[in-house]
């Protein structure tokens, strides 16, 4: 009989780039989102509070006070351009690679910003470029709001088909 190997998932847990930061719901970190029923208050967190949910404060500061002024500049202007990036980078000290590499990436998949860009060709070099756009995106709401409508469904459902056997057994 052939040996075979025995293929196992690693247990390396989420990458990082994967991942957001969900602090316990009772946590001191969060502002109150629910009354003692369950039911939601009619607060709304800020933009510095959810943010907080894609790069922690606590866990990612630099990563953090950068998404912090990017997304802060992008609801002043809703829509910025490569040349508007630049400046941003420029003005606030930041490092090219830290915003490129780390920030946008994650703000773009989560669905917090948009990137589109254009192929443009320079008719006197024939030289290609890609301007970049960068917008508000409500994907990221769209999404979390999916998770918690659903999750309200699950719940309601199962306390309904508990309440229905209560209500035959009487």
């Amino acid at each position: 009989m052939e040996n075979q190997e025995k293929k196992a998932i690693s247990s390396r847990g989420v990458p990082s780039s994967e991942s957001i930061y969900l602090p316990r719901h009772d946590s001191p970190e969060l502002r109150s989102f629910e009354d003692k029923n369950g039911s939601p208050t009619r607060n709304l967190w800020s933009i510095e509070e959810v943010t907080n949910f894609i790069f922690s404060k606590k866990y990612q500061p630099k990563y953090y006070e950068t998404a912090l002024a990017f997304l802060h500049l992008l609801c002043e202007k809703t829509r910025v351009g490569g040349g508007e990036i630049a400046e941003f980078i420029k003005s606030n000290g930041i490092s090219k690679a830290t915003f490129y590499n780390r920030v946008l990436p994650r703000l773009k998949r989560v669905g917090m910003v948009k990137v589109e860009r254009d192929t443009v060709v320079a008719v006197e070099s024939k030289r290609k470029f890609r301007p970049m756009r960068i917008s508000l995106n409500k994907t990221f709401g769209n999404y979390f709001m999916k998770i918690g409508d659903s999750w309200l469904a699950i719940v309601d459902d199962a306390r309904s088909r508990a309440e229905k056997r209560e209500q035959t057994r009487l």
